[in-house]
């Protein structure tokens, strides 16, 4: 029987926040926890049209984000009402701390029962990008249901967590439910536009008064099934680091003139050449890191002979394992820090020799590297003095959480994933995408991370959804 794919979400966000207090050598999943949990193993056909229509509701409010400081603000009033309306019981149960900050975000402050546990943090944004007609089937703010989907801005990024995580409290709590361990729920609402005024608050308010997490979880990497022809079965990926980020602008100056008397080099060939150079020579492969490693050897079982005995002989297929991902631009962006040529700026009429011509690249960092060596990389693969380098914005990668079998948060995510997709495999990865500024923000003072989030995406909708090529659906069943 097929399974509604919001029940789903809320499912798995209910597991996570009903776990029982473990000590690091005790299972995190033990005979006691299933004896006391109240989870259902259905929903109630009421339950699940609940859950639906408040998804659809949610999508129809346009809470975007314009630009840093400009949203929205009518709709994300609204949103706040209706997340009062939706959820009544989390609001009123009196364990439960809810504040708006910065006017628009929400931080619920769960408290458990035992307050010596280290309380552990949830994470989602409740703003959007913009989105006009052009390209959708339906309306983006219309939640209609079509197909077995549900459209609309928001259905993946990322009201979906904003409202599993909502709901699965609200039913948890209408069930009685009482955490040992507290935690938090914080709902930023500029995350599209680098989170200044939602999750940057949040997080000073959090760190004023000495909060110390556990973990903490954010929208991440998904469920992949049928990427990889020849690998068995599907597998999810938890991000256990954030790549850095290195955004520079290359920019080159030369003396004005005429087309008609062009010297030998142009300020627009000269950067041409330079950025040129950046993309056909890749920063180093990075293969060799343990978490790849891990991860790679961890699925080599799942994989046809000879796959598998390569993948369990890195140490020896190690370069025919580095082409083969490097052929990929996905697992390729898994193996290196990424360069990405994104703006070419220069000119102002087509007889003119422009002075100047300016170029950004937005370089992925790699844990294994810092912003420092991928910039001397950079300056060393141009090899040309006439180019300038302006660092716009930087930050080196965040430190690779745990996730050995003494990693709670790893791990309690890991079990929840399997226990709703026992045939997924689950393996730490690095996320190639720059996660987002909540995340980012909270977790770089607030110890371990993790990222995920529970979508089950095959190979064509996933390249589409990088290459944002596709309105945002989500599967109202699962096959």
């Amino acid at each position: 029987m097929a399974r509604p794919h919001i029940c789903v979400l809320t499912l798995a966000a209910m597991l996570l926040l009903d776990f029982p207090a473990v000590s690091r050598s005790t299972a995190l999943w033990g005979k006691e926890h299933r004896r006391a949990s109240r989870i259902p193993s259905e929903f109630s056909q009421e339950e699940r049209v609940a859950m639906k229509e408040a998804l659809k509701g949610a999508i129809q409010i346009p809470t975007v984000s314009f630009k840093p400081g400009k949203f929205n603000t009518t709709a994300l009033a609204e949103f706040g009402g209706y997340i009062r309306k939706v959820f009544p019981t989390v609001f009123k149960t009196s364990f439960i701390q809810h504040e708006v900050v910065g006017e628009y975000s929400h931080l619920f402050t769960v408290r458990g029962s035992d307050p010596s546990l280290q309380p552990y943090m949830l994470l989602a944004h409740t703003d959007v990008v913009p989105a006009s007609d052009h390209g959708w089937e339906v309306p983006p703010f219309s939640g209609l249901e079509r197909d077995g989907f549900i459209y609309g801005r928001g259905t993946l990024d990322n009201k979906n967590s904003v409202m599993a995580i909502l709901q699965s409290l609200e039913l948890l709590l209408v069930r009685n439910y009482i955490p040992r361990r507290s935690f938090f729920i914080a709902l930023g609402h500029d995350e599209e536009v680098l989170g200044t005024y939602g999750a940057e608050k949040m997080s000073a308010l959090l760190q004023a008064r000495g909060v110390q997490l556990a973990f903490l979880v954010d929208e991440g990497a998904f469920i992949i099934d049928d990427f990889i022809s020849s690998l068995k079965k599907p597998f999810a990926m938890i991000s256990v680091s954030e790549k850095g980020s290195l955004k520079l602008m290359l920019q080159v100056n030369t003396t004005p003139g005429h087309s008609s008397a062009p010297p030998k080099e142009t300020s627009i060939g000269i950067l041409a050449a330079a950025v040129s150079r950046l993309e056909q020579t890749p920063m180093p492969n990075m293969l060799g890191d343990e978490l790849l490693k891990m991860a790679v050897q961890q699925l080599a079982n799942e994989f046809p002979f000879p796959i598998n005995i390569v993948l369990n002989n890195l140490w020896l297929f190690w370069p025919l394992v580095s082409r083969l991902m490097e052929s990929n631009f996905l697992s390729n962006a898994l193996v290196r820090t990424t360069t990405s040529i994104t703006m070419f700026n220069a000119g102002v009429k087509a007889n003119v020799l422009p002075a100047m011509a300016q170029a950004i690249v937005d370089f992925r960092i790699h844990p294994a590297q810092t912003v420092q060596e991928v910039l001397e990389l950079a300056k060393n693969i141009v090899a040309d003095d006439r180019v300038q380098f302006h660092v716009l914005s930087a930050f080196d990668p965040l430190p690779i959480s745990p996730s050995d079998d003494q990693a709670l948060g790893y791990q309690l995510l890991r079990q929840t994933i399997q226990s709703i997709f026992p045939e997924v495999e689950v393996v730490p990865a690095v996320a190639p995408l720059r996660l987002p500024r909540s995340s980012s923000t909270l977790s770089r003072s607030m110890l371990w991370r993790h990222w995920f989030s529970n979508l089950r995406v095959e190979e064509d909708p996933l390249r589409n959804l990088l290459k944002c090529r596709l309105p945002e659906l989500i599967p109202k069943d699962l096959g």
